[in-house]
């Protein structure tokens, strides 16, 4: 049998964060009542024309200049003929053969390095509307349909990449990748369980070695990183298995069902043509300018690959902290204003990434809901390497503000949990604990030197855990290592 190798490609569909749709004045928002947000222009009611919305545009050249596309000075936008139930006008205002950016370019970091996969294009175009099936979570097991046009209408960002991803893994990772650049520079709010951001993918597989495509397969409307990489394992399996057998791939569009883990059949995959592609007559060519190209380039913020190498080799954060901050915009920008004047980021990143984030999880809330401000996460970690505090009370003085949003250094007063320094007070508790427990100390003198452990504990629990830990682990051993009295 061959060994087959996956080529596969990803068209994301991303919901631009513009108040209004691409052609009317609607509101675009996402949640409101069916059918609500709806005019003559995004019902396909005769006699109504559109108008572009400036701002989708804007973010459209953003995004391409993100993802180190070449610009259009001039495009237009084109029909793209089909007929569905949520396409009231029987067809939607798209980019065909002139799209705002092509020849773009998004690299990933995998566990082999730096992956670059090519981006073909950028086109905008308008969302259709929405069938709720009713009966069933899909269409193959609903009894009938109502058609919800509120999404008619709203503009979209679609972007191609090459096909240059190999593996399920890397497909998912470009996805996130994608979303964290196109979030950062804020035309979208990446909101995947919303349909904020959503992926058709296209998967084939060919002998290892060759160069000629096979025939590829589109899965539909994949609304989850975890579900990118899982349609793909499956169908990846399921065409090696057809393959195998001696049958063929047959080109078709399939869905992915979370619930049964498989992909389903739903058609026969369309080719251009079927759309009947033709210039959009009510709408102008798009002509922009050098200098306003240039102008947009400037605006844009850090991007996040610039980001996670400046946590490297700047801030000073292993790669996979990195990552972890980068891949949360919320949480960089938290832990930007945090570092700030901070001779120890990398136990605020600990910090930021364990007991804040789990609160958060915990209690359900954003950082924007946080009580506890950068400023005091940052004197929480100076009062530690200050020695007022040790790790471990800080842990309560955390758990206290982030139920409060009052201040570190207030509570360690106020709970007296000031941490014990004085050498001669450790030494005083260090005697009263070897004198309350003889028998470990005969143990640890006669070789059996892992009951010191147990003793630092005693320790540490008779001050509360105020004690300064290296000094009691440090008297401990002194005063286990003075010689035994032999008595009068």
């Amino acid at each position: 049998m061959p060994q087959y190798e996956a080529v596969i490609g990803l068209e994301v569909h991303v919901e631009l964060a513009t108040r209004t749709k691409i052609f009317c004045g609607c509101p675009a928002h996402f949640g409101a009542e069916p059918n609500r947000n709806v005019c003559p222009v995004c019902l396909g009611l005769p006699g109504s024309l559109p108008v572009l919305n400036e701002q989708v545009l804007e973010y459209a050249i953003r995004s391409g200049i993100a993802l180190n596309g070449q610009i259009a000075e001039r495009s237009k936008f084109d029909r793209k003929n089909y007929f569905y139930p949520d396409l009231p006008k029987g067809y939607q205002i798209s980019q065909y053969d002139q799209p705002i950016m092509q020849r773009g370019w998004l690299e990933i970091e995998t566990e082999s390095g730096i992956r670059r996969i090519g981006i073909t294009r950028i086109h905008m175009e308008e969302d259709a509307g929405k069938l709720v099936h009713q009966g069933a979570a899909n269409l193959a097991g609903s009894s009938y349909s109502l058609v919800d046009l509120n999404r008619a209408g709203v503009p979209l960002c679609e972007i191609v990449s090459e096909p240059d991803l190999r593996t399920p893994e890397e497909a998912r990772l470009y996805v996130q990748e994608l979303r964290n650049v196109l979030v950062t520079i804020a035309v979208t709010d990446g909101k995947m369980e919303e349909g904020s951001l959503r992926c058709d993918v296209n998967v084939s597989l060919r002998p290892a070695g060759a160069t000629e495509l096979g025939t590829r397969t589109e899965l539909k409307n994949i609304n989850s990183f975890r579900s990118v990489q899982r349609a793909l394992e499956y169908e990846i399996e399921r065409q090696r298995e057809v393959l195998e057998e001696g049958g063929r791939i047959v080109q078709e569009t399939r869905t992915w069902s979370e619930e049964r883990g498989v992909t389903v059949s739903m058609r026969s995959k369309e080719e251009a043509h079927d759309y009947r592609y033709f210039p959009e007559p009510d709408l102008p060519d798009l002509v922009v300018s050098p200098e306003r190209i240039e102008q947009i380039r400037r605006s844009l913020p850090e991007l996040p690959a610039a980001r996670r190498e400046r946590y490297r080799t700047v801030v000073g954060l292993p790669a996979y902290d990195a990552a972890v901050l980068t891949d949360n915009l919320d949480l960089a920008r938290y832990f930007d204003e945090a570092i700030a004047g901070s001779q120890n980021p990398k136990a605020i990143a600990n910090w930021l990434m364990g007991d804040v984030t789990a609160h958060l999880n915990a209690q359900k809330l954003t950082l924007a809901e946080l009580p506890v401000t950068p400023a005091q996460l940052r004197r929480l970690v100076e009062l530690i390497d200050q020695d007022v505090i040790s790790g471990k009370i800080a842990k309560k003085v955390v758990g206290r503000m982030l139920e409060t949003g009052r201040d570190p250094e207030v509570l360690v007063q106020e709970l007296g949990l000031t941490q014990i320094s004085d050498e001669s007070a450790i030494q005083a508790a260090v005697a009263e604990v070897l004198a309350a427990h003889p028998s470990q100390v005969a143990e640890y003198r006669s070789g059996k030197t892992k009951v010191m452990g147990f003793l630092v504990g005693q320790v540490m629990r008779a001050t509360q855990g105020r004690a300064k830990p290296d000094a009691v682990n440090r008297l401990v051993e002194e005063a286990l290592a003075e010689p035994v009295s032999s008595g009068p």
